[in-house]
């Protein structure tokens, strides 16, 4: 039995190594190297715990996370499943999840940055209704450093 429930502080260490994980299986290759040697697991073990508030996960009866999706304003900003949960309808529970909080604080749309070359990703996103927009260069910062991560925008409305 998989529930889907916000967050706790006890939480956001396995958020930060699945995190991990399933950034480098979607973003290694397509991303400017240096972001990618950037983002090792102590950069996210850092940058998870505040993000506590933001994030609902994805547990299974034993207690394992399964995944995570975390929800800024409109955008899903995250959304991660582990390799072990992958294909098992968990990835869209938590996208529903967090279409429904982006409903519930008022928005009649949600958007989210997905990797341009991350293929399955944007499979899976068109497949529950997500519209491709166009380029949009995100920026990011990891170890002291900006770079501009080669992203679509993907648009559904609510």
């Amino acid at each position: 039995m998989t529930s889907i429930r916000p967050a706790e502080p006890a939480d956001m260490a396995p958020v930060a190594d699945l995190w991990h994980e399933g950034w480098h299986d979607g973003h290694a290759g397509h991303v400017p190297d240096g972001l990618t040697a950037a983002r090792t697991l102590a950069a996210f073990h850092e940058r998870t715990p505040p993000r506590v508030g933001d994030t609902v996960v994805a547990v299974a009866g034993d207690g394992t996370l399964l995944g995570f999706v975390m929800v800024v304003g409109d955008e899903v900003e995250q959304v991660f499943v582990s390799r072990a949960a992958r294909g098992t309808g968990v990835a869209a529970d938590l996208l529903a999840e967090a279409c429904a909080r982006v409903a519930a604080a008022g928005h009649d749309a949600a958007w989210l940055a997905v990797v341009a070359g991350n293929a399955r990703a944007r499979r899976f996103y068109e497949k529950h209704g997500w519209t491709d927009e166009g380029d949009l260069p995100y920026e990011v910062t990891a170890g002291g450093e900006t770079y501009v991560s080669p992203c679509r925008r993907y648009v559904r409305a609510l």
